[in-house]
């Protein structure tokens, strides 16, 4: 499997972005998937998982502006981020694995994407 995220940029801050992770696995739809971000400097941060079911997980930084969704049939990952802030600056990865557990552990995650970009600024 392989992933690619986009839909970084720069954004004031109060305003919304919209991540998407384009992925070639044939088994998307089985898969574990979740967004992280990382700060120069500091560790990987889990924001958000979405099982095989379509069942939800959200990291407390983020729940309540950040929703997680998927396209099966178009093998696509989103990440919608609303409301943000200053401290959402980061890259930004969408990540799989196919485990039967499914949580906010990077360690768990097989497969990752190059990353994109997000900035808000003030």
């Amino acid at each position: 499997a392989q992933l690619a995220e986009s839909g970084g940029g720069s954004v004031q801050a109060g305003g919304s972005l919209r991540l998407s992770c384009e992925a070639s696995a044939y088994t998307f739809s089985t898969y574990c998937l979740g967004w992280f971000r990382q700060v120069p400097g500091k560790e990987r941060e889990g924001l958000a998982t979405i099982d095989n079911f379509g069942s939800t997980s959200y990291a407390d930084s983020v729940k309540g502006r950040f929703t997680i969704s998927k396209d099966n049939a178009k093998k696509n990952l989103f990440l919608q981020m609303n409301n943000l802030k200053l401290e959402d600056t980061a890259t930004y990865y969408c990540a799989a694995h196919d485990k039967a557990v499914c949580q906010l552990r990077q360690e768990l995650f097989t497969t990752w994407g190059p990353g994109t970009q997000v900035t808000v600024a003030s």
